[in-house]
């Protein structure tokens, strides 16, 4: 078996170690769209909170591809050399939140982000620009 540079394992992956947080958390975004992660938001929230710099917020499908993409988050970013220091809610499958740090991400079910609706804690004009990110039928 030959090494292919197209496949996933040898794709060049960018290195993030020494990385903005806003960096950081656009490579987060990115790869949970590229998983189909849905309802997209990038937050600076460092004037609200102390915990972190930026909320990533999206939506999964079910609890299944909720916890896909919680996995592959933080596989990917390791590759990327940014290590998850937690990751909550695994076992429930309707909000899992993953913490790189400077930057949370909150993965949860419809029903759970609308419940909880996190992006009211942000100040309005909090949300980051990202549509660069974006497909055509996401931008939709």
């Amino acid at each position: 078996m030959t090494d292919r540079p197209d496949t996933l394992e040898n794709a060049q992956v960018p290195d993030l170690t020494a990385a903005e947080p806003l960096l950081i958390a656009r490579e987060a975004a990115k790869i949970l769209l590229n998983k189909k992660a849905s309802r997209m938001k990038l937050l600076s929230v460092s004037d609200v909170t102390v915990i972190a710099d930026y909320y990533v917020i999206v939506t999964g499908r079910s609890s299944t591809q909720i916890k896909a993409l919680s996995d592959d988050l933080v596989f990917e970013m390791g590759r990327r050399g940014i290590s998850c220091a937690h990751v909550e809610g695994r076992d429930g499958g309707a909000w899992i939140l993953c913490d790189f740090g400077s930057v949370i991400v909150h993965i949860f079910d419809r029903e759970s982000r609308e419940y909880y609706n996190l992006e009211r804690l942000a100040s309005p004009d909090a949300e980051v620009d990202c549509t660069d990110l974006l497909t055509p039928d996401e931008l939709n």
